[in-house]
């Protein structure tokens, strides 16, 4: 939308549909709407053009803050064996939670976010989360068991993936290991 068309009270409609994500839509929706204007006061707006890159996977420096996508969709990716090659993850939209993981521990970023379209965001620092806890310690309760959601919700997935691609790797095993002895029994190979 062009800034210069937008409604003067853009901004406060933009704050209220943060505390509606926190309370409904994001991984701690059931946050009291008042706990939830706690935490969007602690967070600073962000707007991105669309293509902008908001993060790198290994990135070790300015890691330590997350983001609600308010509006637009992220793409989150990873490389792949080769450096040059990108697997996207997922696609995240309004609700969805980026880089929580670096304002939790502040190791490095574990995949490279880039904006898809025009995004805004709501932008959490470790500093802003520490003073959330001293301030507003049952916002910022409710707001790290969110994230333990969040995170516990992505692990358990990971895993079933990882079951899955398990069982495929050791079906086409299977499958290679039959070619590899009928190719050994044409070729007249004795174990």
């Amino acid at each position: 939308m062009d800034e210069a068309k937008a409604p003067p009270n853009r901004g406060i409609d933009l704050r209220e549909h943060a505390v509606d994500l926190l309370t409904q839509v994001a991984p701690m929706a059931g946050m009291a709407e008042a706990e939830a204007r706690l935490v969007v006061d602690a967070m600073r707006p962000v707007h991105l053009l669309a293509d902008t890159l908001l993060f790198e996977e290994g990135d070790a420096v300015d890691n330590d803050y997350m983001a609600l996508v308010l509006e637009g969709q992220v793409r989150v990716a990873t490389r792949a064996g080769d450096a040059a090659e990108e697997v996207v993850i997922t696609v995240l939209g309004p609700g969805h939670l980026i880089g929580e993981m670096g304002v939790i521990d502040g190791g490095p970023r574990s995949a490279s976010c880039t904006a898809i379209t025009e995004v805004k965001l709501g932008v959490l620092s470790r500093d802003s989360l520490l003073a959330l806890i001293a301030d507003h310690p049952a916002a910022a309760a409710r707001l790290m068991l969110g994230l333990a959601k969040d995170l516990a919700h992505r692990l358990r997935e990971g895993n079933r993936k990882l079951r899955t691609l398990s069982q495929v790797t050791r079906a086409l095993q299977k499958e290679l290991d039959a070619v590899h002895a009928v190719n050994r029994r044409l070729l007249g190979v004795k174990d």
